[in-house]
Parts: C-alpha cells; sequence; structure tokens
C-alpha cells in the first residue's frame, strides 16, 4: 500500500506520471552539456551521430585539394580525378559516468523537478571533466609554427612564448597579441569565419577592462552565462573558461591561451545508458549513466597557442 502523497506535490515513482525516463534524460543531459560547455562551439561535432558503443572507431575522410591551373582563350581543359586523402580515424575512448540514489521520501514529498536539476548539476560535471581534459591534452598537437618564439609559416618571428618564457600580459598589449594569433591562421590560409579562442578568467578581466571593452560586448546576454562566451575580437569568437591549462613558472603560472578554426578539432560524444534500479539496501532508486567521448586535433595547422602569464 502506498503512502499518501501531498496533493500538488508531482509524483516520481516508479509508476508516477513523471517516473524515470531514459530518452528524456539524455536527451535532457546532452543539451544542457552541450549549452554550457566550451568544446562543442570550438569543435567539430559532425560525426557525433555515428557512436553506438565505447571503443568505437570513427573514419573521417580527407578532403582533396583541388588544382587551380592557368587558363588561354580556347585551349584544351586538364581534368583531374581527386583522390581522397587517407581517412583518419578518431576514437571514442573515453567514459565517464555517473550514479546515485533517490530515496522513496524524497521523490513522494518534493515540490521540485528532480530530474531537471540532476541533469543539470551532472551537465556541469560532465563539463569540468571533459573541457579540463581536451583543453589540457590539445597544445601538443599544434603545428610547431603556430606556437613558440619563433612563429608563423611566413614570418617566424611572432613571439607566442614557450615553456619556460612565457610572454606577459598586459591591457595596454592584450590586443596586440590577439591580433598576432590572428596573424599566424592568416598565414595558414585559414578561413576567416569560425575562429575561437579560449582564454583564462583573468584574461577575460583584462580585456573588458582595457579599450577593447567596448568590442568584447556580445548582443547575447544569456550565451555569455551559458558558456563563456565574452564576444569577438579580430574575428575570433572569445569563450573564457577556467579549464586553461597551465604550467608552474618562475613568476607565476604560464597559460596555454588556444585559439584555431572550428575545422581544427573534432570531438564526439554520446550518453549511452542511463538507467535506473531498484536500490537493494533501502528504499529508494539507484540511477546511473554513461557518456563516452573522443577528440582529435585533425588540422594541427588550424590550430595555434599562446604561452601567457600575468
Amino acid at each position: 500500500m502506498a503512502f499518501p502523497r501531498t496533493a500538488g506535490y508531482p509524483d516520481y515513482s516508479s509508476t508516477g506520471a513523471m517516473k524515470f525516463d531514459r530518452a528524456l534524460w539524455s536527451g535532457k543531459l546532452i543539451k544542457k552539456f552541450y549549452r554550457t560547455s566550451v568544446i562543442p562551439f570550438i569543435a567539430n561535432i559532425d560525426y557525433e551521430g555515428e557512436i553506438m558503443e565505447q571503443g568505437d572507431l570513427i573514419y573521417i575522410r580527407a578532403v582533396p585539394d583541388i588544382t587551380i591551373r592557368d587558363y588561354v582563350k580556347g585551349q584544351k581543359l586538364e581534368y583531374e580525378r581527386p583522390e581522397t586523402g587517407p581517412a583518419l580515424d578518431l576514437v571514442i575512448d573515453k567514459g565517464k559516468y555517473f550514479a546515485f540514489s533517490c530515496d522513496d521520501v524524497d521523490k513522494w514529498q518534493s515540490d521540485l523537478d528532480l530530474l531537471d536539476l540532476w541533469s543539470n548539476d551532472a551537465s556541469i560535471q560532465l563539463k569540468l571533466v571533459v573541457d579540463s581534459d581536451i583543453l589540457s591534452s590539445i597544445p601538443a598537437s599544434v603545428d610547431p609554427l603556430n606556437g613558440g618564439t619563433t612563429a608563423g609559416a611566413i614570418s617566424m618571428n611572432i613571439n607566442l612564448g614557450r615553456s619556460g618564457s612565457p610572454v606577459q600580459i598586459t591591457k595596454s598589449n592584450v590586443l596586440d597579441y590577439i591580433i598576432d594569433c590572428a596573424t599566424i591562421l592568416d598565414e595558414r590560409n585559414v578561413p576567416e569565419t569560425d575562429r575561437w579562442l579560449v582564454i583564462p578568467a583573468w584574461l577575460s578581466a583584462m580585456i573588458k577592462k582595457s579599450d577593447l571593452s567596448n568590442v568584447a560586448r556580445t548582443g547575447d546576454d544569456e550565451s555569455s552565462i551559458r558558456n563563456g562566451m565574452i564576444g569577438m575580437i579580430d574575428r575570433f569568437t572569445v569563450y573564457s573558461s577556467n579549464y586553461v591549462s597551465s604550467a608552474a613558472e618562475s613568476g607565476g603560472l604560464g597559460y596555454n591561451v588556444m585559439f584555431g578554426h572550428l575545422s581544427a578539432l573534432t570531438f564526439a560524444s554520446q550518453i549511452l545508458k542511463t538507467e535506473t534500479l531498484r536500490a537493494e539496501s533501502t528504499f529508494g532508486d539507484l540511477v546511473r549513466g554513461l557518456m563516452v567521448y573522443g577528440y582529435k586535433v585533425i588540422k594541427p595547422d588550424a590550430m595555434g597557442v599562446l604561452y601567457a602569464s600575468r
């Protein structure tokens, strides 16, 4: 016999109208993760629907270069047969899970949307580990000409800092370094659209205090709150993140400020399993879920790193 439920309170029991629904939970969770995380806004996610389980291997087909030739009026045209290059592979080799219990008393007495609250918190926790994992890993994959003290595929004299010798960012030179980052991509013929820059919170504050404060504004206040987007500067959509990787330096910390184009990084994730079970040792439900993901820098020349300190 079930305990009477207070009128007006939702029924989260296994037989109630608002019972746990796997599809609903997964949809809420991935939607909220994508709304708060930086990674889905700086990476290509075209291959996400192909994930079936952890360990999957996704093949990314390379786009061939088309040859441009001179033309003289009346000449016979020469046709080529474009050949797709070797496929790149994206391994879904990362897995994160969550597991918690919900007591029957809480389900019956709560006047809150527990499903919404839980999915929101789970998405935030996933953001912490996924953003941190990727932002700390990708600097090592950057093309050598897109970082260091002699950066630039053409100029080869742009100082973007290196381990042991980070560039020092101030309010007066912050724009100079952002323009230098843009120049690095310009010299690699990277498209001007869909460029991004991920900066630590202190650098975001420095921009807002500088003469760049007006151009750092965005009309989408909700976006600023959701995923750290603070505006556009010199063709970069700028995001602020607390998960920019850093290393100890003699004067403090050096930060790997990442910049690039949307095509440089590929990311795919999937909520594979979400399920509820009855607890064995108490009156309640056990809820658990598994998220798998993978990422890869597929165009190292379309990404760069500014190693900076404050």
